[in-house]
């Protein structure tokens, strides 16, 4: 049996907050940098969605289904898709219906949800699975949380939700001794399927590979392949996990990079050691060869594979948990608008923005932030959730005087026919009056009688 490779690709793009000052708070509730959205999708759908889209198709037409690749596409990016370049939905829908392309399950608005509401992260999973059925046609059987983030517990909940496989990192602290290049099961929920990055030979070519002063560069297709034989020698399958903005955007297109993905296949599928397969395929073919062990959680971010990209800091932490404190308002609000700024606010980006790393990663989280600092990032954050919270507060209030208001009108609704007897009443009390008039003027004809016959 051929060992396997399996290729998967993350695309997400961010809503990214306008500038939002302190004066804004409760003018006004429109937080998004529409003009920088559009800016950025439509470049990076020039530099890579587009071509490399179009190169993949190219390559699984010619390979008559040797070659497999697989997707997670946030429900950020599509709705940014939709309104921005649907040519690119186009794209990826000529992809899906070749079938040699998977599409992954994750939280559609790429949150952290899974770290803070069991309820929030299962209703954005099936918000997301609903927009790939819709979009493509096809139905996610994989799992793909944000950033790789895993955990024994968030395992059980993917299990819970019918997935037999799901992604995460080979992270060494985890590992320990193991390889990344095995099918792993989870410990709390031995029926989901672990895959397991590889990070070494995927960072070769998302970080390593226009670095002219690495000491491997040129990364050639022969000299890579050549890595991936030796990292995988008793191992069963090798997974290249990294973002779709790799080609074309981080690694630019003058660095060889779509060149050296176009001949990739070819020498993998010439060398016949490794065929391509997806994660479905991938838990199919192969079998675990143990239970993993994780009772934290890990990520696919910095040295660390940990939280602290997005949870490390005091800023980090006071953003997240006054914003998931809105979540038991909201459940009993039926305000569109509050819940898709809810899902916005949720975005790992924002708290990824106020990472204060300065050391071994802080080259990489300073060329993925808008802003010039953390602080910054976390000022204006702050400033819309503030606002946003006010709104939430705002709703409820009407809501509460509503229902107040719908319990003062109830009773009054019977009042009528309470009020309707009491009107009679006075009827009957006529009548009374009428007997005593009515003796009254028959002693007067007698009277008139009497005084008639005295007369005579």
């Amino acid at each position: 049996m051929k060992k396997s490779i399996c290729l998967y690709f993350q695309v997400h793009q961010p809503a990214r907050l306008r500038l939002y000052r302190f004066f804004d708070i409760g003018k006004d509730s429109h937080y998004y940098d529409d003009f920088a959205n559009r800016t950025i999708l439509r470049r990076v759908a020039q530099k890579c969605y587009l071509p490399m889209n179009a190169l993949l198709l190219e390559l699984i037409n010619a390979h008559k289904g040797e070659f497999k690749v697989t997707f997670s596409i946030s429900g950020t990016v599509l709705e940014q898709f939709d309104r921005y370049a649907p040519e690119v939905i186009e794209s990826f829908r000529r992809l899906a219906q070749t079938g040699d392309v998977e599409f992954l399950s994750e939280t559609y608005y790429h949150s952290l949800a899974s770290l803070a509401s069991e309820t929030e992260f299962k209703h954005q999973v099936l918000k997301h699975k609903d927009a790939i059925e819709h979009y493509f046609g096809v139905t996610p059987k994989a799992f793909r949380n944000t950033e790789l983030i895993y955990s024994d517990a968030i395992g059980q909940m993917v299990s819970e939700m019918g997935f037999k496989a799901m992604l995460t990192e080979g992270a060494k602290h985890v590992l320990g001794w193991k390889s990344p290049n095995f099918l792993y099961s989870c410990a709390n929920a031995p029926a989901l399927k672990l895959l397991l990055k590889n990070s070494s030979l995927s960072d070769d070519i998302a970080f390593r590979f226009s670095d002219r002063g690495w000491s491997d560069w040129p990364l050639t297709c022969e000299k890579y392949l050549s890595w991936i034989k030796s990292a995988a020698q008793n191992d069963d399958i090798v997974n290249l996990f990294m973002d779709y903005e790799t080609f074309g955007e981080h690694q630019k297109a003058q660095s060889g990079i779509f060149d050296f993905m176009r001949y990739l296949p070819e020498a993998v599928i010439a060398d016949g050691e490794f065929e391509f397969v997806t994660p479905s395929q991938a838990v199919k073919k192969h079998r675990p060869v143990a239970t993993l062990d994780v009772p934290d959680p890990i990520s696919w971010a910095d040295e660390e594979r940990d939280l602290t990209a997005w949870l490390g800091n005091e800023l980090q932490n006071d953003a997240f948990k006054k914003l998931y404190d809105q979540t038991e308002k909201l459940a009993i609000l039926n305000d569109e608008a509050l819940w898709s700024d809810f899902g916005h606010l949720q975005e790992s980006d924002h708290f990824y923005y106020m990472c204060t790393k300065f050391f071994s990663d802080g080259a990489v989280h300073k060329y993925f932030n808008p802003y010039d600092t953390p602080y910054e990032a976390f000022i204006n954050y702050m400033n819309v959730l503030s606002d946003f919270i006010l709104r939430v507060d705002d709703a409820i209030s009407v809501s509460d005087v509503n229902f107040a208001a719908a319990k003062v009108e109830a009773p009054k609704e019977k009042a009528p026919a309470k009020k309707a007897a009491t009107r009679k009443a006075p009827a009957k009390k006529a009548a009374s009056k009428d007997a005593p008039a009515k003796k009254t003027t028959a002693k007067k004809a007698s009277a008139k009688k009497a005084s008639a016959k005295k007369a005579e």
